[in-house]
């Protein structure tokens, strides 16, 4: 397993010296967001798109992954003639607060200057910390309402955020395979990713970059156990069944990656350590974990939406058992409680929770559908 740390790499980013007051009550200053913009901003600053990114996603929305030389993560939806088309809108896409690329988190120094980086003592970061961070780099870029936020998984929990913090500041939102919480399942799933971090001998308490390693072994069980949930039975079954590596007759070694699938998460886990930090992935998971919004309501998910004139598109899968459609019909009628213009779609597929990643023709029409008819109510030339 690769022990090399993680290179420097600099990215295209806004400085915020004054910080951002946590959630937690700790201001975090300096404050760094990196981002990446595709397209042309209009000349009334109206036509302007927000991606937010999932866990492991990061600003490079629509171009090639500057560590992995690996094509966009959403470059079939996000794009010239796409579904969410560049050469019509702004594209802005932010690494999260508490990410790898760039954004301030675990591999930021804890003061101008200094050379002693957060680590595991970057303070509790929330998905609301989040959106407030974007939300400043939305203002720094002189925009006053996005058009539209986009995202997927957790970035459907930041859109749902935005409309929740920032309701007139959001003409369109689309939350995409996610939910208003994290529910108890998937908290689990998180613990044990980040049990198996912990558990790595070359942890060493969240410093491991003192010491020159990475706690690889840890970080890729982590990503093998996520990655399991990004997929459905009917996927895995299509893609791998039970079938053998080389040779099928049982040898004197009973380990080792014998079975298809099994060589499939050790690639997962292997290319996930050279592209992504382990502080990071502890700080973003126990976000997600505390995403609540009816808990920030008093209870009432419908509150947090309360007067909202957001139009709203959900969209679900119905092979997604991480984010399943019943969390989504959830999210939907607590948007008609309170008279939102909320529209929600299921789309049939048997990809899983991945499948807004994937080459999926009728989600792709749906948003471009949608975001046609948003652009058209907006005024959009």
């Amino acid at each position: 397993m690769d022990q090399t740390p993680l290179p420097q790499i600099n990215h295209q980013h806004e400085t915020f010296t004054e910080g951002l007051l946590l959630d937690c009550g700790t201001v975090l200053a300096p404050l760094q967001i990196a981002y990446r913009t595709y397209g042309t901003l209009n000349a009334d600053r109206s036509n302007a798109i927000l991606i937010c990114h999932a866990l492991t996603g990061d600003q490079y929305v629509a171009e090639q992954q500057p560590l992995t030389g690996k094509p966009a993560w959403w470059g079939n939806l996000v794009g010239p003639a796409k579904p969410v088309d560049t050469n019509r809108y702004f594209v802005i896409c932010a690494n999260v607060l508490g990410g790898c690329m760039g954004s301030t988190g675990p591999r930021s120094p804890r003061s101008t200057g200094s050379e002693d980086l957060w680590g595991i003592d970057l303070p509790p970061i929330t998905i609301q910390d989040m959106v407030r961070a974007q939300k400043m780099l939305v203002n720094r870029l002189q925009i006053t309402r996005l058009f539209a936020v986009v995202g997927g998984s957790m970035g459907g929990m930041q859109v749902l955020a935005w409309a929740s913090l920032f309701p007139e500041a959001v003409f369109a939102a689309v939350p995409v395979a996610t939910a208003p919480y994290h529910s108890a399942q998937n908290i689990a799933f998180h613990e044990v990713g980040r049990q198996a971090i912990f558990a790595d001998p070359d942890f060493f308490g969240g410093r491991y970059w003192e010491h020159g390693v990475v706690p690889s072994r840890g970080l890729a069980v982590a990503r093998m156990t996520a990655h399991i949930t990004y997929l459905s039975e009917a996927a895995l079954t299509r893609k791998f069944g039970r079938r053998l590596q080389g040779n099928n007759a049982l040898s004197p070694v009973l380990f080792g990656e014998r079975f298809a699938v099994e060589s499939y998460l050790e690639h997962q886990g292997s290319s996930f350590v050279r592209r992504f930090d382990a502080n990071s992935y502890l700080c973003i998971t126990r976000a997600m974990d505390f995403f609540d919004l009816a808990a920030d309501h008093g209870g009432s998910l419908a509150s947090a939406f309360r007067g909202s004139r957001t139009r709203f598109l959900l969209v679900s899968f119905s092979s997604d058992w991480l984010f399943p459609t019943t969390e989504s019909r959830i999210l939907a009628r607590a948007l008609n409680q309170v008279a939102a213009n909320v529209s929600f779609v299921e789309i049939i597929s048997d990809k899983g929770h991945d499948a807004f990643l994937l080459d999926e023709p009728d989600f792709h029409r749906t948003v471009a559908g949608f975001l046609g008819g948003a652009a058209e109510a907006a005024g959009l030339k």
